[in-house]
Formats: structure tokens, C-alpha cells, sequence
């Protein structure tokens, strides 16, 4: 799945939307201390009242929020995992009886049981429905409706969230005229903040994709490799941020650790460059040969395939490894580099390092940073000096 195709499908996460339809709702509450499941229930999502389907959209919604390879992470299922979660989700998802549905469910929540104790008592909400995706967008001439002719995928989506303690609060009683400490026991399920979850299958350009599941994990760059892995069964995850680094010691070693600010600035619009002229396709992936090529044509010198091969094998023991491109470059219009000196913390977009230099001026190391513009600090404009004076 791309970002568009995840996009559009949490967008149709709204009450009373005909592009949306959840059949099957069923929630597992286990407990912290057991880890065992203490209460299941399932029943019809259209049996909520329309205050608590508003809860629920907004925890799919945050679920699936977030970027690829930073909190979504799409999988591909191991082909030799015993108690398969490919099998147990597709069986679910085939299944027309609900309560067949559920036992398959609960397959999933066994394994996440096997060997694991939670730090609180956690809920876990499996819902089962289709999705509806017009198979062209309806223009003014035309009198057929975009709903005429939609693309439709069966899912299933699975959000746990964590239970907290209810707050101690003091009351006013009008009736009794005196202030009451307010007891409650019930704990609280928490669904502005999924602990993580995923979607079954993919849905790549209007076409469902079993042989892969989208993970979402509790937080950015931290995915839950123990679920990914002994849960899901998919195979092992690099994270965006895993990939930056793995780019990043490549070069080092290739170029011994030696870089100006015009030679990164040169690798960082070449890869752009990349991402930009496959914005519509696959996310683009360099292998050794295309990072020796980037290099190349950004100016650095000494650069042969043997070289950045034997990189690649060093840092990620696997010449055959390839990096998505777009999780090596930062934020490319936004001030997404950080420079930090012993004076001042500084903050630029990648297209604007070009404008930087770091410079040797009597024995001293300066950092320059060409403007056009007036510099203004604490509101007073600075005036020009001539360099070194």
C-alpha cells in the first residue's frame, strides 16, 4: 500500500458512510496480571449507539494514521510459520458465520498471549466489513453516479488499546449541598492512542493483496518486533530511520567519513530527484549500483562498484540489500537537517544546504551560511562587516 491508497481508505472512517460498511464487532478484554482473556463480547457495529461509533471511527482512524516505514509498516507474510496468521485471517475473513469468525479471532489473541505479560489490562477490538472504492471519479457532464461502479474489499482490522485507572475527582452534590469524593472502579479503555494493531490484507491500486498485512505500531520508529514476527508471522522490518542509517554508514565508509555540505547537498537532490520521477509508482529502492551512481553524479570522486558493494555487505551483511529512497532523504522542503554546535542549533531544509559552508579562517572553523536577506535578531537588523573582522 502506498500513502494515497492508506489515505483514502482512513478518510472512509466516518459514521453513516456508504463507502464504509462494518459488519462484525468483537472486543477481548484480558487481563495484566493472568494474562489471560477475561471477557469477550461481539456483537453487530450497528447496534452502537452513534456516540460510541464516533469513538471507534476516531480509533481506526488514528490506527492507520501516520508515515510508511515510520509507523506503518506494510509485511509480507513468512510462507514456512507454524499456526499461519495468514490462514487464521483469511479463514476469518471468508467465513460467513460470525461465531467462526470470532474463533479464528481469538487464534490471533492466543498468540499474542504466548509468552508475553502486559504492563495493564488491555482491550482488544477486531472488526470485520467492506470497503467501497469508486472505480472513477464522477466528472459534472456525466449523469452516472461515482457510486455506480466501485471496487469492493472485505477487511479486517484489529486495534488493541490499553486500560487506565479512572481519575480521582471531588463532586459537588446540588441535591445533598456538600462536596463527595467521586469513587469510580471501572477502568477506562484508552482509544485516543492505539498501543498498535493492523489491516487485513493490503489494498494495493484497487487490488487485494493477502500476501501482505499493513502493521501500525504505538509509536513512530518503534515497531513491536516480537508481534510483527511470532504474531503476524511477517517478515523482519526495517524501519525508516533504520534505513537512513544504513545509507548514512555506507557512505561514511565509502568516503571515509568525509563530506562537504555541496557534496550532500548534491546526493540529497539526486535521490529526490528519484522520488519525485516515481511519485506515482512503487517507492523507489537503490541498490549498490544505483547508491554508486548517486555518488557519481553528486560529485564524489574515487567511487567504483566493488567499493560501495563491499559497503553494503559490511554495514548490512547483504549486497543484494535495497533502500527506499524516500526514507533517506529528510523532508526535503521542510527544515528537517539539525546542525548542532557548541554555539547554536540550526535548522534547514535539505534544498537549502547548498547555502552552507563550513570554513577554516586562522586557524579557527566558522560556519557560514550564505542569505540574501537582511539578518534579523531579537529584532534588530544586523549590519554587513567584512569577513575576519
Amino acid at each position: 500500500m502506498n500513502k494515497k491508497d492508506i489515505a483514502h481508505i482512513r478518510r472512509q472512517f466516518k459514521v453513516e458512510n456508504d463507502l464504509l460498511k462494518i459488519n462484525d464487532m468483537f472486543n477481548v478484554y484480558i487481563m495484566k496480571e493472568s494474562s489471560d482473556i477475561y471477557h469477550h463480547q461481539s456483537q453487530p457495529f450497528e447496534m452502537l449507539d452513534q456516540d460510541q461509533q464516533e469513538l471507534f471511527m476516531n480509533n481506526f482512524k488514528k490506527l492507520l494514521g501516520g508515515q510508511l516505514d515510520e509507523k506503518l509498516f506494510e509485511l509480507k507474510f513468512q510462507h514456512d510459520a507454524e499456526n499461519n496468521s495468514q490462514l487464521i485471517l483469511h479463514q476469518g475473513l471468508l467465513s460467513n458465520d460470525v461465531d467462526a469468525w470470532k474463533e479464528q479471532m481469538l487464534r490471533i489473541v492466543e498468540k499474542m498471549l504466548e509468552n508475553q505479560q502486559y504492563e495493564m489490562d488491555i482491550v482488544v477490538t477486531f472488526i470485520r466489513g467492506e470497503y467501497y472504492r469508486p472505480m472513477k471519479a464522477q466528472s459534472a457532464e456525466s449523469e452516472e453516479s461515482d457510486r455506480d461502479k466501485v471496487y469492493s474489499h472485505s477487511f479486517i482490522l484489529c486495534s488493541i488499546n490499553k486500560t487506565q485507572d479512572p481519575k480521582k475527582e471531588l463532586l459537588f452534590d446540588y441535591i445533598e449541598k456538600e462536596f463527595k469524593y467521586n469513587i469510580v472502579v471501572d477502568p477506562i479503555i484508552n482509544l485516543t492512542a492505539p498501543m498498535g494493531g493492523f489491516l487485513f490484507p493490503c489494498i494495493t491500486d484497487n487490488a487485494s493483496d493477502v500476501n501482505h498485512i499493513l502493521y501500525s505500531a504505538g509509536k513512530a520508529h518503534e515497531p513491536d518486533h516480537r508481534f510483527i514476527e511470532e504474531v503476524l508471522n511477517g517478515e523482519e522490518t526495517m524501519t525508516a530511520m533504520d534505513d537512513k542509517i544504513v545509507f548514512e554508514e555506507i557512505v561514511k565508509d565509502v568516503t571515509g567519513n568525509q563530506l562537504n555540505t555541496s557534496t550532500l547537498s548534491n546526493v540529497y537532490k539526486e535521490i529526490h530527484r528519484v522520488v519525485e520521477e516515481n511519485e506515482e509508482e512503487e517507492a523507489p529502492k537503490l541498490d549498490y549500483k544505483d547508491v554508486e551512481r548517486v555518488l557519481k553524479v553528486s560529485g564524489i570522486e574515487d567511487i567504483n562498484t566493488e567499493k560501495v558493494e563491499t559497503a553494503f555487505q559490511k554495514v548490512i551483511d547483504d549486497e543484494k540489500y535495497e533502500i527506499k529512497a524516500n526514507n533517506i532523504v529528510p523532508k526535503y522542503t521542510s527544515k528537517s537537517i539539525k546542525i548542532d554546535t557548541k554555539v547554536a542549533k540550526v535548522s534547514i531544509s535539505p534544498q537549502d544546504l547548498e547555502y552552507v559552508k563550513q570554513i577554516t579562517f586562522n586557524g579557527k572553523r566558522y560556519l557560514m551560511i550564505e542569505v540574501e536577506e537582511d539578518t534579523v535578531i531579537d529584532g534588530f537588523t544586523m549590519l554587513p562587516e567584512a569577513f575576519g573582522e
